[in-house]
């Protein structure tokens, strides 16, 4: 499993940059504020009309995994195929072709996480593997984006090819992945009764309290990135070049989500509750630092946060949603908190463009929203623990 997560991120990053310098993806940051958050709006909306579609889809084939991981893979080395060709001819085929590789990909990523549990090695937690696959894939995509940008001054085609290559070898990994994988072993028959069951369970105080939590903290990174890329356009801060903050923010961001995925791999708790809670309320307390010391330092040492945070937090959610829901409909649920945090994230976004660039405003605005969500996720876990004193659990 951690090979073929390798291999899935590498092929994306090929896609991602593949398509970097086409029509498609070429949205200069410094473009009209409206035409960015048009961007945001037409790009996401799709998804998220398709993604609930997904996880039920997932559901009927849960014992079938192997080769709905191996369908990921072999659709995506089409549609590469059929994009490296639009790119070169200028096809019409490139913009369905995209977005159906972008389903591909969230539909790889929700049955992965179904399969997960199942490769559990003895004595290791559900953060500790999910965080070793996220690991494996966050070096691979460095890896390919290297071989990618050497390819891309060939044509951007190259880069797309060579992602064909890599999920035709991803197809014939994920048919060799263990036969336990789709074993039946320990679940009922599926029955519309028992889904139904299941569905009015799945969401329980654990699974809604994480998923609050992390569409707080995704849709922040959301609003951080957006608004940091008008704002350190119009107001440089502390005198350094554009460029060089930007390099700076974005960095910092992705050190620390490298940093969540490792902390992620040498946790040992068995609850990874408390570690949402204690990841959003240090997010609250860094958003509000950096208002009453505002500048270079304290914007980098934020964005390490935020990326540091929402990695982590989303490998504890994904522990959860595998240790609390049922089986016949965790696809599903995975599927939904997919699309809330992708959605969260457009969100977030489209705040930090309406935004003033003002560093101590959208700071604030930031702050209070994060504290707001801090309110409500600990207000979750109380009636949660109400609810389950009723009952007498």
């Amino acid at each position: 499993m951690i090979e073929l997560q390798a291999l899935h991120a590498a092929g994306d990053a090929m896609v991602a940059l593949g398509l970097a310098g086409t029509l498609f993806f070429n949205v200069p940051v410094g473009e009209a504020r409206p035409k960015v958050a048009l961007y945001l709006v037409v790009t996401m909306a799709p998804f998220a009309l398709v993604a609930p579609l997904i996880g039920p889809f997932l559901d009927r084939v849960r014992h079938g995994r192997r080769y709905a991981l191996a369908a990921t893979m072999l659709i995506r080395a089409f549609l590469c195929w059929v994009m490296a060709d639009a790119v070169d001819n200028g096809g019409l085929a490139l913009y369905p072709a995209a977005f159906g590789t972008l389903v591909a990909s969230k539909a790889h990523a929700v049955t992965r996480a179904t399969v997960v549990p199942r490769l559990l090695p003895p004595d290791t937690t559900l953060v500790h593997a999910n965080a070793r696959v996220s690991m494996a894939g966050t070096l691979s995509s460095l890896l390919a984006a290297a071989i990618g940008a050497i390819l891309i001054t060939i044509g951007p085609e190259w880069a797309l090819r060579a992602g064909f290559c890599v999920f035709v070898v991803g197809m014939v990994l994920a048919l060799r992945l263990p036969a336990r994988v789709d074993s039946a072993e320990g679940e009922a028959k599926p029955q519309r009764r028992r889904q139904a069951e299941d569905r009015s369970r799945a969401v329980n105080g654990s699974v809604l309290m994480g998923m609050r939590a992390n569409a707080a903290l995704r849709g922040f990174s959301g609003f951080l990135i957006l608004y940091l890329a008008f704002l350190l356009r119009a107001q440089p801060i502390g005198g350094l070049p554009i460029a060089t903050m930007y390099a700076l923010v974005a960095g910092a961001a992705a050190i620390g989500s490298f940093a969540g995925t490792v902390m992620g791999s040498t946790v040992r708790a068995r609850a990874p509750e408390p570690i949402i809670v204690i990841l959003l309320a240090l997010q609250s307390v860094a958003t509000v630092a950096s208002i009453f010391w505002y500048g270079a330092v304290s914007v980098v040492a934020l964005s390490f946060m935020t990326g540091f945070a929402q990695q982590l937090a989303k490998l504890c959610l994904d522990a959860i949603i595998q240790r609390d829901v049922a089986d016949s409909v965790r696809t599903s649920v995975f599927a939904k908190a997919e699309t809330l945090l992708q959605l969260a994230w457009v969100v977030g976004g489209i705040l930090g463009i309406a935004l003033p660039a003002s560093g101590e405003i959208g700071l604030s605005v930031g702050a209070v929203g994060l504290v707001l969500a801090f309110v409500l996720v600990i207000r979750t876990i109380v009636l949660a623990r109400r609810l389950h004193a009723m009952s007498g659990g």
